[in-house]
């Protein structure tokens, strides 16, 4: 008859595993597949060629990016975050109205500079933080009061 694997049943330890995770970075090939997206929808924007999904990718980022920031994560001026919101605003107006998907060459660059920098984050940030800014960006699209919430302590 097999054996079953040892594994702690101690709640405490299943705690302390998971706390020490939320301190890592996330994985490597998860945060570079998380950039790979943003990276490719910002190309196809600038190539003319983007949809509605690759214009609320990049609003996504944009504030992911923010959030990041504000945690003390990644460096962006408040000036480029705002040309970046109006760069990404008008995406979406003109997209609207004519069907066409286009970011000018100073959103490119406006974008470039913030996917570089969420690339870092990615890879830098700690998941406690990662998750955060996720949780945050839901409440966001959801139009719900952005408050953090307080954790509860054990």
């Amino acid at each position: 008859m097999a054996q079953p694997i040892p594994f702690s049943r101690n709640a405490g330890a299943t705690r302390a595993r998971h706390a020490k995770a939320m301190l890592l970075p996330i994985a490597r090939s998860i945060a570079d597949d998380l950039a790979l997206r943003v990276h490719l929808a910002l190309d196809a924007l600038r190539r003319g060629v983007g949809s509605k999904t690759d214009a609320q990718t990049l609003t996504q980022i944009m504030l992911l990016t923010s959030f990041l920031t504000e945690s003390g994560f990644g460096s962006i001026s408040d000036e480029a975050l705002g040309a970046a919101d109006r760069a990404v605003s008008a995406v979406l107006d003109i997209g609207r109205e004519t069907g066409e998907w286009r970011l000018d060459d100073a959103g490119f660059a406006l974008f470039a500079l913030l996917a570089t920098n969420y690339d870092r984050q990615l890879h830098s940030a700690p998941l406690w933080a990662i998750t955060e800014a996720s949780e945050r960006l839901d409440r966001f699209v959801a139009g719900v009061s952005d408050q953090t919430p307080v954790r509860k302590r054990a």
